[in-house]
């Protein structure tokens, strides 16, 4: 089958030429045809396999059969997306499959400033290509006006009706006309979002090129068993050993994200981090970099495994394995695409066994394990046990103090279960003033004296000038209802239980 046959006009097939493809993907050869009469569709394809020019292409010759005078309040078509490198790309589909076209395109998102993205919104555009926090800004500014949208497309739709984006879309949803063409793409749909769709679609057609939540026939999966500690000894290794030039690395976190970066440039591999805390010019730079050769690694968080489109990526890596099984879809989905071949390594400690079950549940099936002589797996609780100790630290001073109140704690019971009196404090000011016993002889020493209840109260020294009788040398004052301690970090109140009873005080009091 050729593009011939789809039913794309002159000019959309002059630009698929010019970008050098030849014959369409099993995903483009189903959803172009529906796109174009008039359908909604729910369509799940593997990663690599053309989604994007999928509704691209249809998208533009709907809006061209009733070509319209442009005005920036008229806009008739938004993608939205999750990330911001997804929007970009998508928007570099859209110029370039439309750019034999009479319709203009602009892309929104965050990290960047709103002056230029306003500007660009006055000239006037048909489609818009945006994440959804800077697209709500611009429709509270007054910029932006969807009621006369007349398609809506959700790619990575799954990443989109989940909690992370739900609200979001739903006020989108709002403001768009019910009477559309609603489009929902991604590589994995699971049940819930599937039936969480129905409410965005009127009759549509359910499109399916693969099994559900499968990656990509020519992409090499294997998994790596290594001790948690060892990882990053065994990443250097792979790389360096194979003379692997480029390397798409994937971590939970972001801090994991920056540090194992640094890491990787003291063992001489050039690398740069990505993830939602760096800037946009940052993530620019670095992707930059990345394709052209001249950073060898690039390790990311998942914000990476949404749409990046890298050409003939050969090698990703998971250091750390998703807490999301879908994610794993898409993490892997960078490479292997277009038809090219590539390879998706995991590395895999004792604590992650069942993520990966839930990957191979995900897939239905059992990826190979291959043990590398030197980085042997640890147990779950050998890794446990060190885990545990780390946190254990005291992190500076606010940790050695936490330290201190648990040890004081401690005490205070075994003191209890020793059959001792417990110790308490209270504040030198009461409701009914001074009483006997409770005084501070001078000289600074504290003066204890054991009520009849067993319990004994300690009391701080008042001092009284002339004029100030009843008031202490605290800057707190001291009230009848409550007062608090400015060292010790506690605050004591009359009138509660038992007077001078203490009760912590949540945040410094």
């Amino acid at each position: 089958m050729t593009f011939d046959s789809l039913g794309l006009n002159a000019a959309l097939l002059r630009a698929i030429t010019d970008q050098g493809y030849t014959e369409p993907t099993p995903i483009q050869q189903q959803a172009i045809p529906a796109i174009l009469a008039g359908r909604d569709i729910l369509a799940g394809a593997q990663t690599g396999t053309g989604k994007t020019a999928g509704f691209t292409l249809p998208l533009l010759q709907q809006l061209n059969r009733h070509p319209h005078e442009r005005n920036h309040r008229h806009v008739r078509a938004l993608i939205v997306t999750p990330t911001r490198e997804l929007a970009a790309q998508v928007d570099e589909s859209v110029t370039a499959y439309g750019r034999h076209l009479p319709l203009r395109s602009t892309v929104i998102f965050g990290g960047v400033k709103i002056g230029p993205q306003v500007q660009r919104l006055r000239q006037g555009v048909d489609i818009i290509v945006a994440t959804p926090g800077r697209l709500l800004d611009h429709i509270s500014q007054g910029n932006i006006d969807l009621s006369k949208i007349e398609i809506l497309v959700l790619d990575e739709a799954d990443r989109m009706l989940d909690m992370g984006f739900i609200h979001d879309i739903r006020r989108i949803i709002k403001l768009v006309p019910k009477k559309r063409q609603t489009l929902l793409f991604s590589a994995t749909f699971s049940n819930e979002i599937r039936r969480l769709s129905e409410g965005l679609l009127h009759n549509p057609e359910n499109i399916d090129v693969a099994p559900r939540n499968t990656t990509a026939e020519r992409i090499s999966q294997i998994v790596h068993p290594v001790a948690k500690s060892s990882k990053r000894a065994l990443l250097s290794f792979l790389i360096g050993s194979n003379n692997w030039r480029q390397v798409l690395v994937f971590t939970r976190t972001k801090h994991g994200a920056n540090r194992l970066a640094q890491q990787l440039e003291r063992d001489g591999l050039s690398s740069a981090a990505i993830h939602g805390n760096k800037s946009q010019g940052a993530r620019t730079r670095a992707l930059a970099e990345f394709k052209s050769g001249k950073v060898r690694v690039l390790v990311a968080t998942d914000i990476a495994a949404r749409g990046l489109d890298i050409e003939l990526l050969p090698h990703v890596v998971n250091y750390e394995l998703p807490n999301v099984p879908e994610d794993y879809v898409h993490r892997i989905g960078r490479t292997g695409r277009a038809g090219s071949d590539g390879v998706a390594v995991s590395l895999v400690s004792a604590v992650e066994k069942g993520l990966l079950h839930g990957i191979e549940r995900l897939l239905g099936t059992r990826l190979p394990r291959e043990l590398i002589d030197g980085y042997e797996q640890a147990t779950a609780t050998d890794e446990t046990d060190v885990d545990s100790r780390r946190q254990g630290r005291p992190a500076g001073r606010s940790g050695q103090q936490r330290n201190g109140q648990r040890r004081n704690t401690q005490q205070r019971n075994n003191q209890q279960r020793n059959g001792q009196p417990r110790q308490r404090r209270a504040d030198a000011n009461e409701n009914n003033g001074n009483r006997p016993g409770n005084q501070k002889p001078a000289g600074g020493e504290s003066e204890s004296e054991t009520s009849g209840n067993g319990r004994s109260n300690t009391h701080p020294q008042r001092n009284k000038t002339a004029g100030t009788s009843g008031r202490s040398s605290s800057p707190y004052r001291q009230g009848t209802k409550s007062s608090k301690q400015l060292n010790g970090n506690r605050r004591t109140s009359a009138g509660r239980r038992n007077q001078g009873a203490e009760v912590p005080a949540l945040f410094g009091g």
